[in-house]
């Protein structure tokens, strides 16, 4: 199921089923990750090849999530500028029964040539209301590395820092970093 809202030239959508992402998206989408980064972002596969990084050393994570979409529990939210995909995110339901009501997001990122026009807020506002009116969901979290701003990012959008993890973030040799835990209420 896919589903679009359109505001000038920025246009939104959610998909939900694997048979709706065509080969072109998820090249789109592993090329757009490989861009981010490559560019210092935060967003790193568990299983990442070595940066710099190549879309193909990428495509199996991205088929992954891909695979993984399912109505009302998984949704993949895009944006694209003029048909050129500028962002996505990873909205997913938590499965367990005492979370069911929380949802978890996942794989933020802008293309580093749409930065600074607002896509990744207009995401985040995205995933805030089609976590409430589609999945029906209380609540959302996530999960940010300190020392690239992210948090304020976030606090702008809303979300709330409820905790941290000291240290538990290894970017390299000597270089450890707060794991800080965010939360938005819906």
């Amino acid at each position: 199921m896919t589903t679009s809202e359109t505001t000038s030239a920025l246009s939104l959508a959610r998909i939900t089923c694997p048979q709706d992402v065509s080969a072109a998206l998820e090249h789109a989408l592993t090329d757009c990750w490989a861009a981010v980064i490559n560019g210092g972002g935060a967003v790193i596969p568990s299983d990442c090849p070595p940066v710099p990084v190549t879309a193909a050393g990428l495509a199996p994570a991205t088929a992954h999530i891909v695979q993984g979409l399912a109505p009302q529990r998984r949704a993949l939210l895009v944006a694209t500028v003029v048909g050129s995909l500028a962002g996505w995110l990873v909205l997913t339901r938590q499965t367990h029964p005492l979370e069911a009501h929380c949802g978890v997001v996942n794989h933020v990122q802008t293309h580093p040539g749409f930065r600074k026009r607002g896509i990744g807020a207009a995401l985040m506002r995205h995933a805030a209301d089609t976590a409430r009116e589609d999945m029906g969901l209380e609540r959302l979290k996530l999960s940010v590395r300190d020392g690239l701003g992210l948090e304020d990012f976030y606090r702008k959008a809303g979300w709330t820092e409820v905790g941290r993890w000291p240290k538990a973030l290894r970017v390299g040799p000597g270089d450890d970093r707060d794991e800080i835990l965010m939360s938005l209420a819906l």
